[in-house]
């Protein structure tokens, strides 16, 4: 899941980012209103990690500027601010969930799957296409009933084609869900990831549809 990560205080950010790459989510970290903004314009996310209480841009005004411009990315307030009113005008302006700070990192990140499902129109915490089933918690993946063993790209990579099944995604997509700006990538790598996945999953899943993309299909 690609994350944008709204914090303006160093160490709870730094610790946030560490804590949520752990758990396998690309983020991009970003320390007042205004660059959130400007990195929302740029990128495609899934969520939004939002504080409050930003420099440059007040939360509560990026979150109204983000719901009126129609972007559908899932938002979930992060805040010190506990009072009922507080909850109630993030929720109001079109958060889709809101966490009082301190936090426990395995409820935070539990909350992220469920928004990813409800964006997704999904209900249960596993995908299944065919003999294929992912699941995005455990971060594993199985083919019938065996594991498939899959290096942490080519997971991120299977997790980007299953939510989208039969979709063609590009591969400038692709790339921008794999990596975050502080990662290096080669020209090739999504073709160097795709053909590792193709060898472990079997080349019949994957669809190169020339010059536009590649689509996961159920095959036989």
């Amino acid at each position: 899941m690609k994350v944008l990560l709204a914090e303006d205080d160093a160490m709870l950010g730094r610790g946030l980012e560490r804590g949520l790459r752990m758990a396998g989510f690309t983020v991009d970290w970003v320390r007042d209103g205004l660059q959130a903004q400007s990195a929302l314009r740029a990128q495609e996310y899934e969520l939004l990690l939002l504080d409050i209480g930003l420099p440059g841009q007040d939360g509560l005004q990026l979150l109204q500027w983000l719901r009126a411009d129609g972007m559908p990315v899932a938002v979930l307030v992060v805040s010190a601010r506990d009072a009922v009113c507080d909850r109630v005008a993030g929720l109001n302006l079109g958060a889709d969930d809101y966490v009082t700070k301190p936090f426990d990192l395995d409820e935070l990140i539990a909350r992220m799957h469920a928004l990813a499902r409800r964006r997704n129109g999904r209900t249960q915490p596993e995908m299944q296409l065919g003999r294929l089933v992912v699941r995005p918690l455990r971060r594993e993946a199985l083919l019938g009933d065996q594991p498939l063993t899959l290096a942490p790209r080519e997971y991120d990579l299977l997790l980007a084609l299953m939510e989208r099944p039969g979709t063609v995604l590009s591969r400038e997509q692709l790339e921008n869900r794999l990596y975050s700006w502080q990662d290096e990538v080669a020209s090739n790598a999504v073709e160097v990831h795709l053909h590792h996945l193709r060898r472990k999953l079997g080349s019949a899943w994957i669809k190169n549809v020339r010059g536009v993309g590649y689509k996961l299909v159920a095959a036989e």
